[in-house]
């Protein structure tokens, strides 16, 4: 599966002659934090509300040590409860099925299907699960606002997520945030970008969303073709 994720460290170094101006600053930062906790709390009420979607996305994938990124696009469904269909179109099909843990990717070009678990296979789950509505991201997050303020499209605040320390995630270790950038008015995902450890980060652009358009339980249902292999796909563990 093509996945995702990224690193930056911060200090923070005050003196007692700046107390004044850090008081401000931390006054603004308060403000900001606020800012964004409101702003994930409307994405999370968007999501909640919607039975199904569906939309366009551009992925770009930008590799630790390369110049250029790679560069791909497709169509995503998504149904609740925990359905969802990720359509590679370009460069290459490929064809990947969740339903809640399990997932099948096709790659017809090898004339292979991969088997597996999502919660061994990504180093996170909560992009799926927030698309799928089932994820809480005030849970498995630290909400932050993106250095220097930054804001989207609108004028909507970017949201950093920082992941939560847990058992798994030191396992996996391999996610060093997400940031998302809403659609204003509507609170869907405008881009989000996932930053990995590595250096890696792969960014995705949503655009065409239709939302509760009464999707069908058939676009979700994987039959393998006749002649093609089945491989259980490998578990992810940490570098």
């Amino acid at each position: 599966m093509k996945k995702l994720l990224l690193a930056i460290p911060l200090t923070v170094c005050s003196l007692l002659i700046l107390a004044p101006a850090h008081a401000a600053e931390e006054e603004r930062d308060d403000k900001a934090l606020r800012e964004v906790q409101e702003v994930v709390k409307k994405v999370q009420a968007r999501y909640e509300k919607t039975r199904d979607l569906q939309a366009d996305f551009k992925q770009s994938t930008r590799i630790e040590g390369f110049a250029t990124p790679i560069s791909s696009s497709g169509r995503v469904y998504i149904k609740k409860p925990g359905r969802l269909r990720w359509d590679y179109l370009d460069p290459n099909v490929e064809e990947i099925y969740v339903k809640k843990d399990e997932v099948m990717m096709y790659v017809p070009e090898h004339q292979q299907v991969l088997v597996g678990k999502l919660t061994q296979m990504a180093a996170s789950q909560a992009p799926l699960q927030l698309l799928q509505g089932v994820a809480k991201l005030d849970e498995e997050f630290e909400v932050e606002p993106t250095p220097d303020g930054k804001r989207g499209a609108g004028g909507v605040p970017l949201v950093t997520l920082l992941p939560k320390q847990t058992v798994e995630s030191e396992r996996v270790g391999t996610l060093n945030r997400i940031v998302l950038e809403l659609q204003p008015k509507t609170y869907f995902i405008k881009t989000v970008s996932i930053h990995e450890i590595s250096g890696n980060v792969s960014t995705f652009e949503f655009t065409n969303l239709k939302p509760n358009q009464g999707l069908k339980n058939d676009l979700f249902q994987f039959t393998v073709p006749a002649g093609v292999e089945v491989v259980k796909a490998p578990t992810l563990r940490a570098p």
